[in-house]
């Protein structure tokens, strides 16, 4: 099979187009044939070398996955050959999606939503989980509470929009003017230019100066040590995002605040309630760009530029069967 692997850390270059074994599932595995995947920022973190004791090269990376099963191992009996599934293959732990098949166990795969394209699938799993984990589990986001999504039109910040504003929250978000529109779409209630105004500022003019209740960080930097000015009392910080130098916090203090560090776990459960979501048409991921196995380099380029044009996601067709597209769809 076809699968683009990682020769060494450093550039969207040091990715290598290779054929490499087919994999073979064992028991308690499901053997899929991937249609899509997408390109994550996690995806550059580990390419240039941020879990190089985690991923050592030569390793196929990739962390979602929208397929077909082509065959079961012994003892699988959620699944069988022909059913369209999704899921996040496990993170740190054996090969990834960017490849034209892979190998998964039975747990963490779901049921793919059948209104969901394979593109639209895959463009979800990942960060689909990662919100779910981070404001329903960690941040216990309430029916009424207020929350600010830094990053909303980006590949999390999308989907966060839409899980909070299902939850029955007020939703706030950053974004720049030319994505007031799609934030507006997506539910947000409050769009803040973060290039002309300070996100703060805005909040406790639109709070009557109580903050809101979450905020939830996708863009890393400052982020941490200045959410607290937004929150109202005993609000909660959740970030996805790896703090690389130490921060001072102490803002929070004054809050009775508490922070959150995620790194989602991978499971069915939130798959099915991702799903649940998208039937009631409450959640719908975006694809901003598609681009081909073969092109997986020129989406990592892409992705890490900023003001990159891409809303959403950017998804990889891997089958030839998934159309390719350049814009939004």
């Amino acid at each position: 099979m076809k699968a683009m692997t990682l020769k060494s850390f450093g550039g969207p270059d040091s990715f290598e187009l290779c054929d490499v074994p087919k994999p073979v599932p064992h028991a308690g595995q499901v053997l899929v044939q991937v249609h899509a995947t997408s390109i994550n920022p996690l995806d550059y973190q580990v390419r240039r070398g941020d879990y190089r004791d985690l991923v050592p090269p030569p390793a196929i990376t990739g962390h979602d996955v929208s397929g077909v099963v082509e065959a079961v191992g012994p003892g699988v009996t959620a699944f069988s050959p022909g059913d369209e599934v999704w899921y996040t293959p496990q993170i740190f732990d054996g090969p990834g999606s960017y490849a034209e098949y892979h190998v998964a166990a039975e747990g963490i795969v779901g049921k793919k939503p059948p209104s969901l394209s394979h593109l639209e699938a895959a463009s979800l799993t990942l960060v689909g989980g990662t919100v779910w984990e981070a404001l329903v589990v960690r941040a216990a986001l309430r029916v009424g509470e207020s929350i600010l999504v830094h990053g909303g039109a980006g590949g999390v910040g999308h989907v966060a929009i839409q899980i909070a504003k299902a939850m029955g929250a007020r939703v706030f978000t950053t974004v720049r003017e030319a994505n007031f529109e799609f934030a507006h779409s997506l539910g947000a209630d409050v769009v803040i230019d973060y290039q002309k105004e300070d996100y703060v500022d805005a909040v406790m003019r639109e709070t009557g100066g109580r903050g809101v209740d979450v905020v939830f960080d996708t863009i890393g930097g400052n982020t941490l040590s200045r959410s607290p000015d937004a929150l109202a009392q005993l609000g909660r910080v959740v970030t996805i995002v790896d703090i690389a130098q130490p921060q001072n916090v102490v803002q929070a203090w004054g809050k009775n605040a508490s922070y959150h560090f995620v790194f989602t776990r991978q499971n069915r459960g939130k798959l099915d309630e991702l799903s649940a979501l998208i039937g009631r048409g409450q959640l719908r991921p975006h694809v901003g760009a598609v681009y081909s196995l073969a092109d997986i380099p020129l989406a990592h380029a892409r992705l890490e530029t900023p003001n990159n044009g891409v809303r959403g996601k950017i998804a990889i067709a891997v089958a030839p069967s998934v159309p390719l597209a350049s814009a939004d769809i």
